[in-house]
């Protein structure tokens, strides 16, 4: 069950723990507020777990969201899957996180990080998910649980370091050069809180990102031995341990830290804290901690992703579907990966630095914001009157109350990037700030319009129709061809 656990716990954490605290801070104001921003984030995921815990149990295949959309939204028939391919393969890559790993790594290894060594170590990093988990498979899981429970720790270690302070064990102390926190009375903990509804709303939007990553293991159900009962324990497990993580380090942070020093400074909590209790020396070894973090996450994701490539291909809705399918040469879906480092690796070339790349970044969130919508409507409606043959009754039913609310969370979280962000939070310096909403209904267009093409107009204009059959294939499970 750890594989399984470790591709949420990974998926969820990889650099956001040790930054989002002071963004959040600045956007809330006081600790008090700050801590309210990530219990609202851990409901969300919660909710968010048990709505895909419900279809994983129902459908314990391989393909998440691809799998659910398509079984909820029959017709037309595969346009679903087609916007969905187009997400998955031009928005859901591992660039971003290979980037902040380039930079985290080079500082670790004493390199001053620029634009060019950046993305040569970033595109390293893609290759080598590309490698162990296309070529050694046993490798890349292995390594990848074993990075889960390295950051588990490195993290406890982090939230035992800081409660130590705060009670006052010895060797536990802010050294005398810095500022010493006072968070934790009644009155500093609520100081500054700034309840403006843009301020609030920035906030609990980067909180609630903060825990994505929930459902990466229903992209390989498949892979275990009994998918239901281990999608049923691992992540609510998972998502409790992320929620102990994030909740207990914020208070390990807050309780070596002065506020101010974290509104001050650019550098990010993390830095801080390790300089505070164990020297500015260690700097050095956080950037490490830091990367080896990212590089579990790039794992954990790029595993889930590959395989859900293989799904289009399994599904006939990309080109050369049989080669895409295929487990060969070394039973693993090799061309689902290929395809995913090739994308993460154009994207980590040839996107500019700055505002092209944040735009990049967001478009990626707000697609999965819209896929989370269709998946936690399209539940509501599978109880709904015109959904009864449908015949829905899978072992885990998650209560109508929590689907609701994650479905409006999703709506908030199309809702926001709409509203003109409050100075000093700006998303770009020279783009609309609702360029990457733009971008990723774009991109969803796209999928339509190769639905249209590929499924309709083709097959019309030749006098054939399309229907599913499944074909056994050499090193294939199962394949699917259109209705």
């Amino acid at each position: 069950m750890w594989s399984a656990v470790s591709l949420i716990f990974n998926a969820i954490i990889g650099s956001s723990i040790f930054s989002a605290p002071s963004v959040i801070l600045r956007s809330c104001g006081s600790v008090g507020i700050t801590f309210v921003v990530w219990i609202i984030g851990a409901l969300v995921s919660a909710a968010g777990t048990a709505v895909f815990i419900e279809l994983g149990t129902g459908l314990p295949t391989n393909g998440g969201d691809k799998t659910y959309l398509e079984y909820i939204y029959r017709r037309p028939a595969f346009m679903m899957s087609c916007v969905f391919a187009s997400y998955g393969i031009f928005l859901r890559h591992i660039a971003s996180a290979a980037v902040a790993f380039g930079e985290y790594m080079l500082h670790a290894v004493g390199f001053d990080p620029t634009d060019s060594n950046v993305r040569i170590v970033a595109s390293l990093c893609i290759i080598l998910c590309f490698v162990v988990h296309g070529v050694f498979p046993g490798v890349g899981v292995k390594l990848q649980d074993t990075l889960g429970l390295f950051k588990f720790g490195i993290l406890v270690l982090i939230a035992v370091s800081g409660l130590f302070s705060l009670v006052g064990v010895p060797g536990f102390s802010v050294g005398q050069l810095y500022e010493q926190p006072r968070n934790f009375t009644w009155s500093s903990f609520w100081e500054g809180s700034n309840i403006s509804a843009n301020a609030l709303i920035n906030g609990i939007h980067f909180g609630i990102w903060s825990y994505v990553g929930y459902s990466n293991a229903n992209f390989a159900l498949a892979e275990f031995r009994d998918p239901i009962r281990t999608i049923k324990h691992a992540a609510p497990f998972a998502v409790f341990l992320v929620t102990f993580v994030y909740i207990f380090v914020n208070i390990a942070f807050y309780a070596v830290v002065s506020k101010s020093d974290i509104l001050n400074s650019r550098t990010i909590t993390a830095a801080l804290f390790f300089r505070n209790l164990y020297g500015p020396a260690t700097e050095g070894i956080l950037s490490a901690l830091i990367a080896l973090s990212i590089l579990g996450n790039m794992l954990a994701l790029s595993f889930a992703r590959g395989l859900m490539i293989q799904e289009f291909g399994r599904e006939g809705i990309l080109p050369y579907s049989s080669l895409v399918a295929t487990n060969q040469p070394f039973h693993t879906p090799l061309p689902g990966f290929f395809i995913l480092c090739l994308v993460s690796v154009l994207t980590v070339l040839l996107t500019p630095v700055g505002d092209a790349y944040n735009f990049i970044v967001n478009s990626m969130a707000y697609s999965v914001a819209v896929v989370n919508l269709l998946i936690s409507g399209g539940l509501l409606l599978l109880y709904s009157q015109p959904y009864q043959n449908y015949n829905w009754n899978p072992p885990y039913q998650a209560p109508m109350s929590i689907v609701m609310f994650f479905f409006i969370s999703n709506v908030f979280l199309l809702i926001v990037p709409l509203i003109p962000p409050s100075p000093g939070y700006e998303l770009y310096q020279h783009l609309p700030y609702y360029s990457h909403v733009v971008m990723a209904l774009f991109i969803g267009l796209l999928g339509v319009c190769y639905w249209f093409i590929y499924f309709k107009w083709i097959p019309g204009r030749n006098g054939y129709w399309l229907r599913h059959i499944r074909i056994d294939l050499p090193g294939v499970l199962v394949r699917y061809v259109g209705p």
